[in-house]
């Protein structure tokens, strides 16, 4: 098996999620994902306690056009760590945390509003 970091050069809604992945562009993705202006990356991560600055790095160096983050924290919603509130607000981003299936469905409609919204989404079974 080849492991590779995965990347969709675009913006592209969520079409579904479930059983440890997503599907968006007719693809499929398992493991969890953020979603920034520059495109949908894999994301290793798997817990919100791996909730770290350096995980959301990418978002760090896109905040112009970011206004909004949407984190999917699994299942049932976790608060983010002090340290990721403090440096998005630096930014002038909202950090809103969340479950994961809310977290998607309000991405997709904030992302058919053209809205500069970013999120990054735990995987789920």
């Amino acid at each position: 098996m080849e492991i590779r970091n995965a990347h969709f050069p675009g913006r592209a809604p969520i079409d579904a999620y479930g059983n440890g992945g997503f599907r968006f562009a007719q693809m499929s993705h398992l493991g969890s994902l953020l979603c920034v202006p520059s495109g949908i990356y894999g994301w290793n991560l798997t817990d919100p306690s791996e909730f770290t600055l350096e995980a959301f790095s990418r978002v760090f160096e896109e905040t112009d056009d970011i206004e909004v983050l949407l984190v999917g924290t699994g299942k049932e919603l976790t608060p983010l760590p002090a340290a990721l509130r403090d440096k998005c607000r630096e930014f002038g981003i909202l950090a809103d945390p969340m479950s994961t299936g809310a977290a998607v469905r309000t991405f997709n409609v904030l992302l058919s509003e053209n809205r500069a919204v970013a999120t990054a989404l735990l995987a789920v079974e």
